[in-house]
């Protein structure tokens, strides 16, 4: 299913990977990994019924935007990014802190341009501010010895300006404070059990923050990533915010 919102178009592609399309740009969030891209990705958790891409190879994004190593796919941007996209980078990246193989940015055949934890910028005339995203040293998503499975510093969230709208992704980010202070059209949150915000304190931010629509994404990719969407959207919707789930 694909979610219409005003004049914008949402798919969500699997795990993080966000695709948002309107009249004449199209901007994706954190494109690739775990197969999402490629037809390899088969969902983890019994009954989830979004479909694994088959091998997927658009090219039409104007705008790349990636918050963090974790999402940092080389293979993924190459995929979904036109020949003269810009690619926003958060500026911690770093391919030698990863146990993967990867490009490093500066061997992308793009503009890519660096970002900070708060930063704002002008993409393809679409104006970008980027957000904190970490996990609270006191908050659930900590690792067994108390540090932060995202600690500060490590990315960021996008909140974009296109069609008009602010769309909204928050990144693998517990809620912190100053998020729902956000003016946001369409909010696109993780409702993962793990890692993140979860359903119930992203169903929270939703009520506070009152955007005119909520598409979960990035969760069932794996299990440790399993969220009830159709929980989540009862729970939003009961707060009068209107909530679309695409799958």
């Amino acid at each position: 299913m694909t979610v219409h919102f005003e004049d914008l178009t949402l798919d969500w592609l699997g795990y993080a990977t966000l695709r948002v399309e309107s009249d004449d740009t199209t901007i994706y969030f954190d494109p690739g990994r775990y197969g999402v891209l490629t037809g390899e990705w088969e969902p983890h958790v019994e009954g989830i019924n979004h479909p694994p891409t088959q091998d997927y190879d658009a090219r039409d994004g104007d705008v790349v935007l990636v918050t963090h190593i974790h999402h940092y796919d080389p293979d993924g941007i190459r995929r979904v990014a036109s020949e003269d996209a810009t690619v926003v980078l958060f500026e911690g990246i770093d391919v030698h802190a990863t146990d993967r193989d990867l490009d490093r940015p500066a061997d992308l055949d793009f503009e890519v341009v660096e970002v900070s934890m708060e930063d704002e910028l002008v993409a393809a005339d679409c104006p970008i501010w980027t957000v904190p995203a970490y996990n609270e040293e006191d908050g659930p998503n900590v690792e067994d010895d108390g540090t932060p499975i995202h600690p500060k510093g490590i990315g960021c969230g996008f909140l974009v300006e296109i069609g008009g709208e602010r769309v909204f992704w928050p990144g693998d980010s517990d809620v912190l404070p100053g998020h729902e202070e956000l003016d946001v059209d369409v909010f696109v949150p993780s409702i993962a059990k793990n890692y993140t915000m979860d359903r119930h304190t992203a169903a929270d931010l939703a009520a506070e923050m009152r955007p005119d629509c909520v598409v979960p994404i990035h969760y069932n990719t794996f299990e440790s990533l399993e969220g009830d969407d159709e929980a989540f959207a009862v729970d939003v919707a009961g707060r009068g915010v209107p909530v679309a789930l695409d799958h």
